[in-house]
């Protein structure tokens, strides 16, 4: 378990986001598809507020590690990113955004889930340590334990590239 933090913990509630698009055809690819280019550049951009949001600092990107695609989005499509804190070590936080496209009905079909590494950095852009989070539902603390367990590798790889 990771060293307690001086700075109070807070909930995972605290920090969700949710983010809506119209796909626009400036956003397609030669497939007429989502140009996923495009999707990594929002998913950056909320997990980016999620972070700052958890910490009341600035941030950095420093790893997307795990980007999947499972469906395509298209002209006109409404796109819903929603993320939050999943894992929390002493200077970084793993976010997880999860991209939805929405029907006109309101129903939402799950398109990618990104797991994105962000780190607290002060004004001198040194890392800064960062709230503990409070998981409360099954799934907060599923993920929290799954997060976990992708910083152990993480740092396992870490050392290995080296």
């Amino acid at each position: 378990m990771n060293q307690p933090s001086t700075r109070p913990a807070k909930k995972v509630a605290d920090s969700r986001t949710e983010q809506n698009y119209i796909i626009m055809p400036a956003h397609i690819n030669g497939y007429n598809r989502l140009f996923g280019g495009q999707l990594v550049e929002w998913i950056d951009i909320v997990a980016g507020i999620v972070a700052r949001r958890h910490c009341e600092s600035n941030i950095t990107t420093v790893a997307i590690d795990n980007l999947r695609f499972k469906a395509p989005a298209h002209v006109n499509d409404l796109i819903v990113l929603m993320g939050q804190v999943t894992y929390v070590g002493r200077t970084s936080m793993e976010v997880r955004v999860q991209t939805y496209v929405e029907d006109l009905s309101g129903m939402r079909k799950l398109i990618n889930r990104a797991y994105i590494v962000m780190v607290a950095i002060d004004e001198n852009e040194r890392p800064i340590e960062v709230p503990q989070i409070i998981p409360e539902t099954p799934e907060e603390k599923f993920e929290y334990e799954c997060g976990a367990k992708r910083d152990a590798l993480r740092r396992q790889r870490r050392t290995e590239a080296y």
